[in-house]
């Protein structure tokens, strides 16, 4: 897609802009953008932040209204609970989105990255502001690094770690929150930290590696730790919107007004404000991340120049070389059949799910009881509710006549709660013709049968003998 030739930071896309010959770290100095995509950008990135700092203290029906508890298995997703009964729901949740971003990639690249990654929201409009608003730009940022250890450069670099840690300090809170919840979480702020060691590192330990992410490795995260930028090399194709040089009307590249030039005039704006280092005029790049940074600086330059916008814009490599523009093709149409599909039956699973669970079994090791005139059969049953507040459950023997005593009281289960007990099952000989005999016993709430769970009852063989 790219013409090959060389630029001042080197050979044509032979190695990592973040690190140098020798394998040094090359830091990153990236020009403050500006421009009508960082605007459009920085909308988005503040409503996700805000929302994902004010979710975890938002009540809903008297629970928190987002919440991932990893450890209790215990997830609630938009006010909906979801209990360790529900994991396959998750995992399939889990797969179906797995699949959006696949397809969500091979239409439209990368946009996920430069939009709405918690590593670009973070990284980009509110760690970089902050150096923006103490340091100054690029070219300030670099003569404070050059420079010796003076007064200047000891209180600008302390008080931007210091900002950094808190913010780190902050965040890390907030995703302690998600985990365990709001509640513990304000329950460890008052109770003290002695009583609570293990949050209390668990809290230091979220925000030394916030911290550490944002204060050091920053860009490396995008280039080395994720995943996701080699996935795309695979995901993407010719199709694929992405942000692309026009290199048939920008090549070759030279001053302004110099004969035979093309309208790129080498001015490297492009590159000074990536956050990533790259000249995306080398072509589609493991290292971008689709942030638009580069386009709102070409535009500018065009403006300036009196060119028409655009030679860096979001567009495909097909649409470049041929000006066609095909976003669907016979790959996508499959994963959007299959996307559609699974997201059909995670819908049905959810409409599906009520709000207990119930599970009778027959006690294990256990023989029938002879009663006289009946035999009897001893059941431990399992309820799980999933509901938001104390439900009252009774069994009847539905198909047959007898009746179901239970032993202790009628189970009654508090929100969030898994009961447990045992009953047994009296059936009249008279009513049973064979040594087993599928029952039915109906699960009762609040007087309205629920659903049958069908099960067996177990008596003396001499019933099939006389059966025969």
């Amino acid at each position: 897609m790219a013409t090959e030739k060389k630029s001042s930071g080197g050979s044509f896309r032979d190695k990592l802009t973040t690190v140098d010959e020798s394998g040094k770290r090359v830091w990153i100095f990236a020009r403050k953008p500006k421009g009508r995509w960082y605007n459009r950008r920085q909308i988005v990135a503040y409503i996700l932040l805000a929302a994902f700092y004010i979710m975890p203290w938002i009540k809903y029906k008297g629970d928190q209204f987002m919440m991932f508890n990893i450890l209790e298995r215990k997830f609630i997703i938009f006010g909906t609970i979801f209990w360790p009964q529900d994991f396959h729901l998750i995992v399939l949740s889990f797969i179906t989105m797995i699949l959006f971003i696949i397809l969500f990639t091979i239409i439209f690249g990368r946009l996920f990255c430069g939009w709405v990654c918690p590593q670009t929201l973070f990284m980009e409009f509110v760690f970089r502001r902050i150096e923006y608003l103490i340091e100054g730009d690029a070219p300030a940022q670099k003569r404070l690094a050059k420079q010796p250890w003076n007064f200047e450069k000891i209180w600008k670099k302390s008080l931007k770690h210091l900002i950094f840690y808190l913010i780190a300090f902050f965040t890390g809170s907030t995703f302690l929150a998600y985990i365990i919840g709001s509640d513990k979480l304000l329950m460890l702020v008052h109770e003290g930290i002695g009583n609570h060691i293990a949050g209390f590192i668990g809290l230091l330990i979220f925000s030394g590696v916030f911290y550490f992410i944002f204060a050091f490795f920053r860009e490396q995260v995008c280039t080395i730790a994720c995943p996701y930028g080699r996935l795309q090399g695979v995901l993407i194709d010719p199709k694929t919107l992405i942000v692309a040089y026009d290199y048939k009307r920008g090549e070759p590249r030279g001053p302004l007004n110099k004969p035979g030039t093309g309208d790129c005039v080498d001015c490297r704006a492009c590159v000074q404000v990536c956050p990533t280092g790259i000249d995306i005029r080398n072509g589609t790049q493991l290292e971008c991340i689709n942030c638009t940074a580069c386009i709102d600086a070409c535009d500018a330059t065009m403006d300036r120049i009196k060119k028409p916008r655009g030679l860096i814009r979001y567009d495909s490599e097909e649409g470049i070389e041929k000006g066609e523009h095909h976003l669907f093709n016979a790959r996508t149409m499959f994963y959007s059949f299959v996307l559609t599909a699974l997201l059909l039956f995670v819908a049905f699973l959810f409409y599906q799910r009520g709000d207990y669970e119930t599970v009778i079994l027959r006690a294990r090791g256990t023989l029938y009881q002879d009663m006289g005139d009946s035999l009897s059969n001893i059941y431990n049953y399992q309820i799980v509710n999933k509901s938001r507040k104390t439900i009252k459950v009774d069994f009847k023997l539905e198909d047959l006549p007898g009746r179901i005593n239970f032993i202790g009281n009628k189970p009654e289960v508090k929100k969030g709660e898994v009961g447990k007990g045992s009953f047994l099952v009296i059936i009249p000989k008279k009513a049973l013709h064979k040594s087993k005999t599928p029952i039915i016993i109906g699960i009762y709430h609040n007087g309205k049968r629920v659903e049958g769970y069908e099960t067996m009852f177990v008596g003396p063989n001499s019933l099939d003998k006389v059966n025969k």
